[in-house]
């Protein structure tokens, strides 16, 4: 994470024969002649003729024959109709696409097929990357014999560790010039705890949690190390000052008393002022999102692909090769000290593994069917607050 011999031909008194520079491929073989081609040697008289017993022309003139080309023009027509509803499909989606994502795509019907589509196609493209802020791909796909779009939209999370320090949160409230500002972090990580549901690492059921237990389990091994001291003070604690910590952040009042901290909060200095603007930025989605969570659409990269699933709406992948976002997002003790480095060189080393990370994605589908009112705002924003509540607390 972040954070392109020579061979010897021996004596011979024969000259070898000389190779072409290269050999014309075979485009027939070769044929033998018909015996009616074939020249006559010998005998000039000429052979008996051979007659029919019967009478067969009139037979032949009252007999009809079907015409060769009627099975080809059935296939040819077959295949004119089929272009052309795939044709009426396409046109159909691209316009729901281009009205949804208020595009203007450009004249290809006089082109003809399937240059039309091929040339639509790259359009949309190009627009939509320049356009939708979570574009990902577009996919034309034909099922069932109908043709759609498809568009993918995607938060990239640009393979970032977003944890949340809480030492230095807890260090803010105990001084004194600087507890009004982090009471405000304070109902600021309420909600990201609470609502949005960031884990937290000193609960067991969390990814970090176990990781802090391993580092704790290697240092009991090798107690002659040399920062021993330093890692078993800096795991003390991230044990004791989480606890106490978890306890401030999972307590509701902090959300009750949120907009009163907003109103009567006097920023004092340059901190006082990026603490107040990020904790407005978070009264916002508490009060737009309320009850949305940071893994509503936490997908794997076919978990919802409509062009890989199967009758039943099913995929079939294996989750064991993705970094869910659990593991990359989360509260965890300190950005500082020995345990730290440790801490983040195991995480890392372990994600080098995977294949892929978890991200939020949704998926569009533009069949003529109403679309559910699905965005990545949420995420969007989301992101943008835990990118500066860490550096804040960093």
């Amino acid at each position: 994470m972040k954070n392109e011999t020579q061979n010897h031909i021996g004596h011979h008194s024969t000259a070898r024969r000389q190779k072409a520079k290269a050999t014309a491929p075979t485009v027939k073989g070769v044929r033998t002649m018909d015996a009616s081609a074939q020249r006559q040697f010998g005998n000039t008289e000429r052979p008996t003729e051979i007659c029919s017993l019967f009478t067969a022309s009139d037979a032949f003139l009252k007999t009809c024959f079907m015409h060769l080309l009627k099975e080809n023009e059935i296939t040819v027509k077959q295949s004119q109709r089929r272009i052309a509803k795939t044709e009426r499909d396409f046109y159909k989606s691209l316009s729901q696409l281009a009205e949804y994502y208020d595009i203007k795509p450009m004249p290809t019907r006089h082109f003809g097929y399937p240059y039309n589509i091929r040339l639509a196609l790259m359009d949309v493209q190009k627009q939509l990357k320049a356009k939708a802020e979570n574009w990902n791909r577009i996919r034309l796909i034909e099922k069932v014999g109908k043709t759609y779009f498809t568009v993918e939209e995607r938060c990239n999370t640009g393979a970032t560790l977003f944890y949340i320090p809480v030492v230095p949160l807890y260090r803010l409230l105990r001084q004194k010039t600087r507890r009004k500002a982090g009471c405000l972090l304070l109902s600021v990580c309420s909600y990201l705890y609470r609502n949005a549901g960031i884990p937290y690492y000193r609960i067991e059921d969390s990814y970090l949690y176990w990781n802090y237990e391993m580092l704790i389990d290697w240092i009991e091994q090798d107690a002659e190390m040399e920062d021993y001291f330093v890692c078993k003070k800096e795991l003390y604690r991230a044990e004791l000052i989480g606890d106490v910590m978890g306890q401030k952040i999972s307590d509701p009042r902090n959300l009750q008393f949120f907009e009163q901290r907003l109103n009567s909060f006097n920023p004092k200095n340059q901190f006082d002022k990026a603490c107040f603007e990020l904790a407005k930025k978070v009264f916002a989605l508490y009060s737009q999102y309320p009850d949305e969570n940071i893994f509503r659409n936490a997908h794997h990269n076919n978990a919802i692909d409509p062009d890989t699933m199967d009758e039943n709406g099913y995929n079939d992948y294996n989750e064991e090769n993705v970094v869910t976002m659990d593991k990359y997002i989360s509260f965890f003790a300190e950005s500082e000290g020995v345990v730290y480095d440790n801490l983040v060189s195991m995480i890392n080393n372990e994600f080098n593994e995977y294949a892929e990370a978890q991200e939020p994605i949704i998926f569009k589908t533009f069949d003529g069917n109403s679309l559910l009112n699905e965005s990545l705002d949420f995420e969007n924003n989301l992101f943008k607050v835990l990118n500066e509540l860490c550096r804040l607390l960093n």
